[in-house]
């Protein structure tokens, strides 16, 4: 598929700026997280396909909350995976608990949507803990793909397993067979993820939104994410 949007030339102050705005808006998600009293089975009703949400790293599914509201307030269960908790497992195992909550909610037809780090745990779950085709599709938001450059300076082990060079990175990013059922979203900066989040074969959309964090609670995302949806998936690559 193509990309749509453009990725513009900015200036180092401008970067700045973006980066901090991303922390804020971080920091204010992970604050709100903390106070919410919302239970997750609160969204589990709805008469359209399904949703699964996947966090990224150091998230807990609190910090989608508003995404998670008008995914479901356009008429989509949406399903979290508390069990995650806050995200540092490895893909294999964080990936298998996706499998399994999917398989014990009895869920069909099934949608994706994830940040950052979930866009690996999904396409894994996708690839090679889904015998059943019960996801029909995944879209992220910031997803590195291709892995990210700055992983090898990361001390702690959660971190850099998002090396390019990370034998799991590389053995994803070699799979291509399902990229058709994915929607990658992304910013014309990210200060996490240099080498972007295009995805070869899949649909790539550029918000002028940038930031790696701040992109989640855009309405233009939460428009497209759910627009997507509604989009009949590619069958399943067999």
């Amino acid at each position: 598929m193509g990309e749509t949007g453009t990725r513009v030339r900015t200036s180092p102050l401008q970067k700045a700026l973006w980066w901090v705005q991303d922390y804020v808006y971080a920091a204010m998600c992970q604050v709100e997280g903390v106070l919410s009293r919302v239970q997750p089975g609160s969204f589990h009703q709805g008469t359209r396909n399904p949703v699964v949400i996947i966090p990224g790293v150091y998230e807990n599914w609190q910090f989608m909350l508003p995404l998670i509201q008008r995914i479901h307030d356009a008429g989509h269960p949406v399903h979290v995976v508390t069990v995650l908790q806050r995200n540092k497992l490895e893909i294999p195992a964080a990936a298998r608990l996706v499998a399994q909550h999917i398989e014990e909610a009895g869920l069909r037809d099934a949608a994706i949507v994830a940040h950052s780090k979930g866009g690996l745990i999904g396409k894994y779950a996708m690839l090679m803990m889904d015998p059943e085709h019960r996801i029909s599709k995944m879209i992220t938001v910031c997803t590195p793909f291709s892995g990210s450059s700055y992983a090898r300076y990361m001390l702690l082990p959660s971190l850099r397993m998002f090396s390019p060079r990370n034998a799991l990175t590389l053995e994803l990013a070699r799979e291509e067979a399902i990229n058709s059922r994915i929607t990658s979203i992304y910013g014309p900066f990210d200060p996490h993820i240099p080498e972007g989040s295009v995805l070869p074969g899949a649909i790539n959309i550029a918000l002028p939104t940038a930031g790696h964090f701040r992109i989640l609670g855009d309405p233009e995302t939460a428009r497209i994410i759910t627009e997507q949806l509604a989009l009949p998936a590619a069958g399943p690559s067999l």
